[in-house]
């Protein structure tokens, strides 16, 4: 798959809180946790569970550096 997003982040999923219709997905990136809310759904079909190697593909209109 061919994708146009530049920002990808390999990572394991540490943990999945799942809500009704929400899961947030922790993942680790290097020494790096990343948190994303995805749907229920997606999250399901795609059939995400602990010990998961994916990508977060980070798409922002903003994003802020910290010093």
């Amino acid at each position: 798959m061919k994708i146009s997003g530049q920002n990808k982040l390999a990572g394991e999923i540490l943990a999945i809180k799942k809500g009704e219709i929400e899961c947030q997905i922790t993942l680790k990136s290097g020494e790096n946790m990343i948190v994303s809310v995805i749907t229920r759904d997606s999250a399901e079909e795609m059939g995400l569970k602990i010990g998961d190697h994916v990508i977060a593909l980070i798409k922002s209109t903003e994003v802020m550096i910290m010093k």
